[in-house]
């Protein structure tokens, strides 16, 4: 039986795209994963995170990661509609892998509601939604750093070029970047999410 793990990273980010990743493995080589280290992406380190990611490709069956660009994003938030767009495309990994069972981490407040959706999109009647998934199951622990890492390297080549900081709108290095670069440019970049409240506060000063 082939279990598959998805989650995200970067949902909050102004800058950088929403990547969307999953992980299927055979169930009897799951608890392999714990002897390893694998854990939840946010309780490791990114050197931890770069050498997990070696051994989990490696050691999965199969893995896909899906990038959401932020023009794709901004269309979507304006039309309420983000939750909506990253279910089509957990849906999407899903259908990439063909596994027997899913486990997804919902950004939805009802992951049962969240979870339909996916299995509708998907045509797979076995996904199972929980808040917290990346922390309660490892088979999305490690679709976690699969995502993580991704989107860590996305904003290190976004940072070759930019002074963009951390690319969270509670960072002062990021919202000053942003506001440079409106003020020299007159747009804003294609990296930024322009349908973020910060971005629009400042669109609408100027």
């Amino acid at each position: 039986m082939q279990v598959c793990g998805v989650d995200e990273a970067g949902r909050g980010s102004l800058v950088g795209p929403l990547v969307i990743a999953g992980v299927s493995i055979n169930r009897s080589k799951i608890r392999k994963l714990k002897s390893m280290g694998v854990r939840d992406s946010k309780k490791l380190t990114p050197s931890q995170r770069e050498k997990l990611y070696k051994k989990i490709i490696k050691f999965a069956d199969n893995y896909y990661v899906a990038k959401i660009n932020p023009p794709t994003i901004d269309r979507s938030v304006n039309k309420h509609d983000l939750n909506n767009l990253e279910a089509k495309y957990m849906a999407k990994v899903i259908l990439k892998l063909n596994p027997n069972i899913s486990y997804v981490d919902s950004c939805d407040v009802n992951p049962s509601r969240f979870g339909k959706k996916i299995s509708k999109l998907a045509k797979n009647n076995n996904v199972k939604s929980y808040h917290h998934a990346d922390s309660r199951f490892i088979i999305v622990s490690a679709a976690s750093i699969i995502a993580k890492v991704n989107r860590d390297r996305a904003i290190q080549n976004l940072r070759k070029k930019h002074n963009i900081g951390s690319g969270y709108p509670s960072d002062p290095k990021t919202k000053r970047f942003v506001k440079n670069y409106y003020h020299n440019m007159k747009k804003i970049p294609n990296f930024v999410r322009s349908s973020w409240k910060p971005v629009r506060i400042m669109l609408n000063e100027n």
